[in-house]
């Protein structure tokens, strides 16, 4: 039989909320002689996205998920490593001078150098400087004769020698001299190691 079709853009409605944009209807006279009346319907995107709109809404909540988590533990991350950089960082420095002339390098250190490390204590830069030196001999390998420890602002002040320079010249104007001592203090060594040290909470539960 001969097909039917509804008007384009037909506005009748099919249910609730179900808007339908075509319609075809088909006459097929069956085996016993009934006639049987097909329908297609096709939907507008209207419908098609109010069946979408949960899905959109799920996506859209995920992502805004996902930004929140990374932004809480970027900030965490952040304020841990300010928390971090702002502790005082421990730097002890060891000396090992050839025999015999142990005080000929304190007398040059506190000279030439400490002057320095007190300056840099006024500063802010350091919190402390102090020295202490074994009172009995250990064996050779594991010998040391000074330990100078210092005590800085914080991890960022121990690696940065900003200014270091012209300190230096301020404070020694002899700028020849102080070179010829400060080669001579390091000509009195063995070995020069440093140990960056922290701190162990053993009452921490």
């Amino acid at each position: 039989m001969g097909s039917d079709p509804g008007p384009a853009g037909a506005g009748g409605v099919l249910g609730v909320g179900k808007r339908i944009v075509g319609l075809k209807r088909e006459k097929k006279l069956g085996e016993e002689g009934e006639i049987r009346i097909e329908s297609d319907f096709e939907f507008s995107t209207e419908e098609k996205g109010m069946s979408e709109s949960p899905r959109v809404r799920t996506t859209l909540m995920l992502v805004l998920l996902v930004v929140v988590v990374v932004l809480v533990f970027g900030v965490m991350g952040h304020l841990k490593a300010q928390t971090k950089a702002e502790k005082p960082f421990v730097v002890e420095y060891y000396y090992k001078v050839k025999w015999g002339h142990a005080e000929e390098f304190l007398t040059l250190f506190e000279k030439n150098h400490y002057p320095i490390l007190k300056k840099e204590v006024e500063m802010g830069r350091m919190l402390s400087v102090s020295a202490v030196r074994p009172v009995y001999h250990s064996t050779e390998e594991g010998r040391w004769d000074y330990r100078m420890t210092i005590v800085y602002k914080n991890v960022d002040a121990a690696y940065d020698s900003t200014g270091s320079e012209e300190l230096v010249k301020k404070l020694y104007p002899d700028q020849a001299t102080f070179e010829k001592e400060e080669q001579r203090r390091f000509e009195l060594l063995e070995a020069h190691w440093d140990v960056p040290v922290a701190s162990v909470n053993l009452d921490k539960k």
